[in-house]
Formats: structure tokens, C-alpha cells, sequence
């Protein structure tokens, strides 16, 4: 089983993952992003890349897609809390996303494209 982050840990790695979009989870030991990319299969694209990752780290995210828009929290449900394995795979999604924009305000409602298209359309 993985260790939880030491003080030491998370003051030299989470502020360059903040710096990045990653956030922390209210009532949670984890962080989360959120991407938007230009379209769904550019996310689809982004999540298969990750999966493959992800298993051969044998580290999984918690994850949603709803069309360009992939939300990702990372957290070892093991250890109950924000391991070396969270962060590592954090750095590692941040490579694979490319240009893909990132909702640095975690509190507002995280609208997708097809979301923003179909209120272009009213009216």
C-alpha cells in the first residue's frame, strides 16, 4: 500500500499541481481538474491515453466525461488519502492533455460544449 503525502511531500509537489488547474476536494483528501477540449473524441482521445497509464501504474482516477469536458479526481482509496501515486499520475495526465483548456474555478458549473451549442440555438 502507497503512504500518505508527508508535509514535506505535498508543500514541494501540490503548488506547481496547483499552478497546473488541480484543486483541492472539499472534504476529501484529493485534488481535481477539470479539461475542456475542442471536442468529444479530443477527450475520448485524452481518457484512453490515461487508462492505458493508469493501469500500468495500477493507479485508477475517478472520472467523468460528458462530451468535451473530462473531470478527474485522484485520491488513494487504500491509504485514504493524497499519495506519491496521485501526484505522479496528476503530472502524467498534465503531459498527455495537450492544449485542452482547463476550469481553474472549480466552484462554478462546468458547462459543456454541446451545453453552450444548444443555448446558441434558443431564442
Amino acid at each position: 500500500m502507497s503512504a500518505l503525502l508527508t508535509e514535506a511531500e505535498r508543500n514541494a509537489v501540490l503548488p506547481s499541481l496547483g499552478e497546473t488547474g488541480w484543486g483541492a476536494v472539499e472534504g476529501k483528501d484529493a485534488i481535481r481538474k477539470v479539461w475542456k477540449f475542442k471536442s468529444f473524441s479530443e477527450a475520448w482521445g485524452f481518457m484512453s491515453r490515461v487508462a492505458l497509464a493508469a493501469e500500468k501504474m495500477n493507479h485508477h482516477p475517478e472520472w467523468s466525461n460528458v462530451y468535451n469536458v473530462v473531470d478527474v479526481t485522484l485520491t488513494t482509496h487504500s491509504a485514504k488519502g493524497l499519495t506519491k501515486l496521485d501526484t505522479d499520475l496528476a503530472e502524467r495526465m498534465d503531459a498527455m492533455a495537450g492544449p485542452a483548456e482547463v476550469q481553474r474555478d472549480l466552484d462554478q458549473p462546468i458547462q459543456c460544449l454541446c451545453e453552450i451549442h444548444h443555448a446558441g440555438k434558443k431564442g
